[in-house]
């Protein structure tokens, strides 16, 4: 990715909170023998009193009435568990939630699929995917009784977007992103997808919100974290150290009138995040859509027409068009795809491309 978010800590973290309870504190200790009840909530006297809603209160809403059903089945299927299952399980899930380590491909961190779970029980992996699955869901986090203590995602947008203020998504750079002066938001996108992982559905270290390009059209389903070769590694939305991806674009067309996706060849760095640079390219198909924009005539035929028609028309080359987008694109290289123009247009005057249309004194 472009560029990384800064993590912004919210009132809705307290829902992990609560299922790190459930499970360590009520789910692991299941084969105890002790009978399920709200006696088992007692060192956590808020989830204690949403349960007691959900489960007891003739009014209940169906989806709070379900989230308590889930607790109880997987309890029961915990309770004949081994002391070996149980500490695979809880290795499994604190793993899983090391959201930066997985990134990493930290080998200390054996992270778990739901697969590695049907390979102990599969009717445990059917309870934990019904009920991690379904809890980032509006019909559970807005429920009034849930609402009072966690507060909502929509504060949480607006207090995360108040710190984060580029306005551009970070997994391409290219589209718009709603801020706090939108009544609308993004979708935050499970970066290690809810439909393969357990345990982290309510991580805000694994939520990041994305465009929709990027979270819907582009990245779906996949797979940050392994690929069919195995583990690798990806950037961490949340990461303090920084970096920033330098690209170069190469022209093999030297007529811009039939410039295709064929005719670009991008190259990526550093090297240091050579690794992570091929996961971003592969999970979001950057070079397709960088490579798209650069054919685009309302794009990368339109920053030709810019040097050409808005700067030799006052007397100046190219060359100083670049010099001021190299200025631009340092300050801001988001503002207008700066660091996407500027590498396209470098790529052009190594082709010569800025020499001809220049000296023809035509747009393309």
């Amino acid at each position: 990715m472009l560029f990384t978010y800064t993590y912004v800590p919210h009132q809705m973290e307290k829902m992990q909170k609560f299922i790190d309870f459930i499970f360590f504190e009520v789910w692991c200790k299941a084969p105890i023998g002790l009978i399920f009840d709200l006696e088992l909530f007692e060192e956590e006297p808020d989830l204690r009193e949403i349960l007691s809603s959900f489960g007891f209160m003739a009014n209940a809403p169906e989806r709070g009435k379900q989230f308590y059903k889930n607790i109880t089945a997987i309890y029961e299927l915990f309770a004949p568990l081994t002391p070996e299952q149980i500490n695979q399980l809880k290795q499994w899930y604190r793993a899983n939630n090391e959201i930066e380590k997985v990134c990493a491909n930290d080998p200390a961190v054996q992270i778990a699929r739901y697969n590695d779970i049907s390979a102990i029980h599969p009717d445990l992996s059917e309870q934990l995917a019904s009920f991690f699955q379904g809890l980032y869901s509006q019909q559970l986090l807005d429920l009034a009784a849930m609402r009072e203590k966690i507060g909502q995602i929509d504060e949480h947008y607006q207090a995360f977007m108040q710190v984060n203020t580029t306005g551009k998504c970070p997994f391409c750079g290219l589209s718009d992103i709603k801020g706090v002066h939108h009544t609308k938001r993004e979708a935050y996108d499970h970066y290690l997808p809810k439909v393969l992982y357990p345990f982290n559905s309510i991580n805000f270290r694994n939520l990041a919100p994305a465009c929709h390009e990027c979270n819907s059209t582009y990245k779906l389903g996949k797979d940050p974290a392994q690929n069919p070769a195995g583990r690798r590694k990806a950037f961490y939305p949340y990461a303090t150290n920084g970096h920033s991806i330098a690209i170069t674009i190469d022209l093999d067309q030297p007529d811009i009138d039939e410039l295709c996706p064929a005719d670009i060849q991008l190259s990526f760095g550093p090297s240091a995040v050579h690794e992570e640079i091929e996961t971003w390219k592969e999970v979001y198909r950057i070079d397709e859509r960088y490579k798209a924009k650069c054919c685009s005539e309302s794009d990368g035929k339109y920053w030709l027409t810019q040097v050409i028609d808005e700067w030799t028309e006052d007397g100046r080359n190219p060359t100083d068009y670049l010099n001021t987008l190299e200025r631009l694109s340092a300050r801001n290289p988001f503002a207008d795809s700066n660091f996407l123009k500027k590498a396209f247009l470098e790529g052009c005057q190594r082709a010569g491309l800025l020499d001809v249309l220049a000296k023809e004194g035509a747009a393309p």
